[in-house]
């Protein structure tokens, strides 16, 4: 028998002052501990109490309500109280350490959420929805977090791995009749039954990619030669002063970063300082940024002047830009050239190898529509629907290896049956890796590590 999991307890509202605080505890048998700190008083389930918080000498820490689930209707399985009081830092440290004294130990973060996961309230996807409904950053995002959170996600997962155990077994039966599986498999449709689950999987991953972009957003850099207008369009995307812009080459010294949200994708842009030589120690500093940026960037934004076009200064930049980089030319002051705002994508326009040209004025706004729908194709992103929900890279990289498992199974051949049996057992294992049917103790502690304190 494992030991009984000890009572926890850690202030689960945000730090700082506020109206209300709450501190929340989870173990087995708290009424003791809830009548301790009420003074004696007996809560009834799911019931507000109000009531004085008591310390250790009897004398009132505080006054509000105290809530009580009792085991397993709660949100971890166990027993679970939330002391809800006035929200003074002070005052909730001081119910947390009554807490303490009364036995619980401080919580870890996401601990509460992983035992409700071992408790069977959540699966892994529905638990780590948890921490995606808390760091959403847009709109969007928080709706297909509450998606997954309610089990949209598993239950895709669910149905995939319901149809790979059926296959499964069509298959595993006949390794005990080698001599009749052949037809065994042709007569229960073997083959067709796979194909209709590879579609299913691509169905899934699709929408599971579309997420990832709704979830990470994208990491957008503008690069270019001194003073020609990077900080400038920074500003236009971001609707405010955020960069300082004179016409003096090099204003730019450091990194500068500013997110917008496009069609609920959040988007992290960073205007870089100019790539270039300099012997300026601060400015070298800045530089450094920039070039780590730009490794870490979706898409790079290459402003040039088309009066001068690309001259040695920009040539130096586009050569440090990684090939693998998606980039889109950007020739900013139309106002001041006389050009038309416009979008060109058949690439013969460019001049720096980009396939998407933009023309457009960062001081009128001019063209700005058309900057933000490229920035949008070019990560793939189809727009918010019902069928998408959040999911993370783990999630991706075990649906690649569920989907590369079926290939190889559909590339077995008639006298391959064992080898057949075992690509479908290995997809279903990665499937089962996203709602932790099956999963590794070391991933269960780096997954609820970043989570907060108190959920």
């Amino acid at each position: 028998m494992s030991a009984p999991s000890p009572t926890i307890a850690a202030i689960a509202t945000a730090p700082g002052r506020g109206g209300v605080g709450v501190v929340r505890i989870s173990g087995k048998n708290l009424l003791p501990l809830a009548q301790q700190i009420s003074g004696g008083k007996t809560p009834k389930p799911r019931v507000a109490l109000y009531t004085d918080f008591l310390d250790s000498d009897g004398q009132p820490i505080d006054n509000g309500l105290l809530l009580y689930f009792a085991a397993p209707a709660s949100f971890t399985g166990e027993d679970v109280i939330e002391l809800q009081g006035h929200g003074g830092p002070v005052v909730m440290d001081m119910l947390l350490q009554r807490c303490l004294q009364l036995g619980a130990r401080m919580a870890e973060p996401g601990e509460f959420t992983k035992r409700a996961f071992l408790n069977n309230k959540l699966d892994l996807a529905q638990a780590e929805s948890v921490a995606d409904l808390i760091d959403a950053s847009s709109r969007s995002a928080a709706r297909m977090a509450v998606r997954s959170l309610k089990g949209a996600f598993s239950q895709h997962i669910h149905a995939l791995v319901d149809e790979l155990i059926t296959l499964r077994m069509l298959v595993e039966a006949t390794l005990d009749f080698p001599e009749e599986d052949i037809d065994f498999l042709e007569a229960a449709d073997a083959r067709g039954k796979l194909a209709e689950l590879q579609g299913r999987l691509k169905t899934v991953l699709a929408s599971a990619e579309q997420g990832a972009i709704l979830r990470e957003g994208m990491n957008v850099v503008l690069v270019g030669a001194p003073n020609v207008g990077k900080s400038s369009l920074l500003n236009a995307l971001a609707g405010d002063d955020i960069a300082i812009v004179t016409d003096i080459a090099g204003t730019t010294r450091d990194t500068v970063r500013e997110q917008i949200t496009l069609d609920g994708v959040p988007v992290h842009i960073i205007d870089t300082a100019g790539l270039r030589e300099t012997d300026d120690v601060v400015e070298k500093i800045g530089i450094e940024r920039s070039h780590k940026a730009v490794k870490e960037a979706d898409v790079a934004l290459i402003l040039i002047d088309p009066r001068e076009g690309i001259n040695a200064k920009t040539q130096t930049i586009l050569d440090s830009l990684p090939d693998t980089l998606k980039r889109i030319e950007i020739h900013n002051k139309t106002d001041l050239t006389g050009e038309s705002a416009g979008m060109f994508t058949n690439g013969l326009d460019t001049q720096s190898g980009a396939d998407t040209l933009i023309k457009l004025s960062a001081k009128t706004g001019e063209g700005l529509d058309l900057l933000k729908q490229a920035l949008l194709q070019e990560i793939g992103w189809q727009g918010e629907s019902e069928s998408l929900f959040l999911a993370r890279s783990r999630h991706l990289t075990a649906l690649h290896a569920a989907e590369a498992e079926l290939e190889n199974a559909a590339l077995c051949g008639n006298n391959q049956i064992e080898l057949l049996a075992e690509h479908l057992r290995l997809a279903q294992t990665a499937c089962n890796e996203i709602t932790g049917e099956f999963t590794a103790d070391d991933l269960l502690g780096v997954i609820f590590s970043r989570f907060c304190i108190g959920k």
